[in-house]
Formats: structure tokens, C-alpha cells, sequence
């Protein structure tokens, strides 16, 4: 953490209960100093109520007296003992007034792109397994009310990721089906257009009559 929650709030609470320079509250808050002095004048924050850093173990007064009697002090934020998770790569957040579109989405997707995997759906619309299983074998509650629509169009997704997810479920397909001595369609037909040259009839000898 680089700098306190709501900075405005605590540059506010700093002003009032402390006598540290402006400079030293700015630094702090990672703001202008001007803007502490309009804190101070009045002019800014009239209607922010102060936040105590001390009360949420941001800060602490040992901290604050120490930079209080240094003018040159900079305070420095408390290290959390626990420290934050960073958040893993989940399903996409999908705003709800669009959340009622992901299964036209899935339907899209199943139809124009079947080599698609399950889990490459799901990041994509940000939905679940057990729907798109659900519309993939027409047994959702709402099938008969869904209909196919691009994600691209609907917004739930970007065209480039959706090239991408589709460029690398050819690729799978393709490593499978030569681990599994499958010849494309493409290999068949340049096999096919290779002209074959049968060899040369034996010549008649002599000896016939």
C-alpha cells in the first residue's frame, strides 16, 4: 500500500489533530500541498469528514509525534501483518444490466465455434460450467427464450480475445489429432492433388511370336 485509504479523509484528520507541516501531510496523502493548505483554509474538504489512520492501524502516534517534532520527517505508512491476497484469475465481472445476455452469448459461441472449451467460454462471457453444459444439451430453464448473439456485439467480450480463445482451440484440436494420426482436411486434399505416375509397361521381347 502506497498511500492511505481515502487520503482526502485522513489529510482532513491529520489537519485538525496534529501539527504536522503541510508538506509532511501532502507526502502522506500523495497530494499537493496547496490542497492541504486549502484544508486548513477552509476552501477544501468542507463537507469530507476526517478519517483516523491511528484507529486503522495505518499509522501510528509514535509515528506522527516523531515527524511532529522533525519537520523533515516523512511519515511511512504501518506494515499490515497480514498481507493482502492478490486476487487470482477468475470468472469475468460482468455488469448486470448486461448479465441477462450471456446465454444468447453461449448459445453463439456453442453454434459458430463448438471447438471452444467449456473453460474458454466461461472467461470469456464469465459464466459457469454447469450453464453452458445446460444450454449445450438444450436443457436450461429459459432455452426456448435464447437466442444466438455475438458476445463481440453484446459487449461481454473483445473481439481480439475471442480470436485468440479460437486460434488457440485450433491449435489443441490440431496437436490432438496428430497425436491421434488424424489427417486435416487441408493435408487430405493436397495428398490428393499430388499426381501419381504409374511406371512404364514392359517392352515386348523377341522371343514372342
Amino acid at each position: 500500500m502506497t498511500q492511505p485509504l481515502m487520503p482526502m479523509a485522513t489529510a482532513v484528520w491529520l489537519v485538525d489533530n496534529t501539527a504536522l507541516t503541510f508538506k509532511q501531510i501532502a507526502l502522506f496523502c500523495q497530494m499537493h500541498e496547496l490542497e492541504v493548505q486549502g484544508i486548513a483554509d477552509g476552501t477544501v474538504g468542507t463537507n469530507i469528514v476526517g478519517q483516523d489512520p491511528t484507529a486503522s492501524g495505518q499509522l501510528t502516534w509514535d509515528e506522527i509525534n516523531r515527524c511532529q517534532k522533525d519537520a523533515s520527517g516523512v511519515l511511512k505508512l504501518s506494515v499490515d501483518d497480514v498481507k493482502a491476497m492478490p486476487r487470482t484469475k477468475g470468472p469475468r465481472y460482468t455488469p448486470v444490466s448486461k448479465r441477462q445476455d450471456k446465454p444468447d452469448a453461449i448459445a453463439w459461441l456453442v453454434r459458430h465455434h463448438p471447438e471452444l472449451s467449456d473453460l474458454q467460454i466461461s472467461r470469456l462471457v464469465g459464466t459457469t460450467k454447469p450453464t453452458i453444459s445446460a444450454i449445450r444439451d438444450r436443457s436450461h430453464w429459459n432455452i426456448q427464450n435464447i437466442k444466438p448473439q455475438d458476445p463481440v456485439g453484446l459487449g461481454l467480450c473483445r473481439q481480439t480475445e475471442l480470436d485468440e480463445a479460437v486460434r488457440s482451440a485450433a491449435e489443441r484440436r490440431r496437436k490432438a489429432d496428430e497425436k491421434a494420426g488424424i489427417v486435416s482436411a487441408d493435408e487430405a486434399v493436397e495428398e490428393d492433388s499430388v499426381v501419381r505416375v504409374d511406371p512404364p509397361a514392359p517392352e515386348p521381347t523377341g522371343d514372342e511370336s
